[in-house]
């Protein structure tokens, strides 16, 4: 029977990279569950009832908690969202300073996605006049958003940005308001209003987990193919030399 003689080369590749290879494995595995549990909590405050916004203006997590407001918008400082994509199609998403009477705070509103279809001439959209009656919810990002330049503080109006900083605008303006972005309800106020709560799915990490495992899976069945070929072979030429001997 051939004994496993792996190379040294070999079993230094594999002492190295096995770790790596299950480590992501289990690292994409957590990834999911965290998801899970940032989808579960967004899933239950957004299906609780509407609060008034005074109540969560000092709330240490308001995330995803939905709010009533009442007030109206201001379309001379509208803010467009660049290189936001829905079903392969470029736009942006419209946001706007809202005034909500209640909470006499000015809110940073964001009313939806608006397809871009020739970037020489702005998204054409209305604004409801009057005050209205809404509903949204409190956007916190995850993470801090990834800009292609920074965005300029001047220009026309309305502006283009790469990423929405409420505060930013709030001190351009001279004005009280809320630190988040609010993502408005469906409604007649708003566009098209279907945004991913996770750039990527549980299921997603899942299946990385199963490719690095596959990897790690692969590696071991090679390493040990290779291990014993190379028994085999140091055998065979053992038997090839001793038959030269006797001969």
């Amino acid at each position: 029977m051939s004994r496993f003689r792996p190379d040294l080369l070999p079993t230094l590749v594999v002492l190295a990279l096995l770790p790596l290879l299950i480590g992501l494995g289990f690292w994409q595995l957590a990834r999911a569950e965290d998801k899970r549990a940032l989808l579960a909590s967004y899933e239950a405050r957004r299906s609780a009832p509407a609060s008034d916004l005074n109540r969560l203006e000092h709330s240490t997590d308001p995330a995803y908690r939905r709010v009533r407001l009442h007030g109206h918008f201001d379309a001379q400082y509208s803010l467009l969202l660049d290189n936001r994509m829905r079903d392969g199609r470029a736009g942006v998403e419209l946001l706007q300073p809202f005034y909500d009477q209640a909470s006499n705070l000015w809110l940073l509103l964001n009313r939806g996605w608006l397809p871009w279809p020739d970037r020489r001439i702005a998204p054409a959209f209305t604004t409801p006049p009057g005050t209205q009656e809404l509903e949204a919810w409190i956007y916190v990002p995850l993470g801090a958003a990834f800009q292609l330049h920074a965005d300029r503080p001047g220009g026309a109006w309305p502006r283009l940005i790469t990423a929405v900083e409420p505060r930013a605008l709030w001190q351009q303006l001279g004005r009280a308001g809320l630190p988040y972005e609010l993502r408005i309800q469906p409604g007649l106020a708003a566009y098209r209003a279907d945004w991913p709560v996770v750039a990527m799915a549980p299921e997603k990490h899942q299946a990385y987990a199963v490719q690095w495992f596959a990897l790690a899976a692969a590696l071991c069945g090679l390493f040990i193919y290779f291990g014993l070929h190379n028994a085999r072979e140091n055998q065979h030429g053992r038997r090839h030399e001793s038959s030269h001997q006797h001969s």
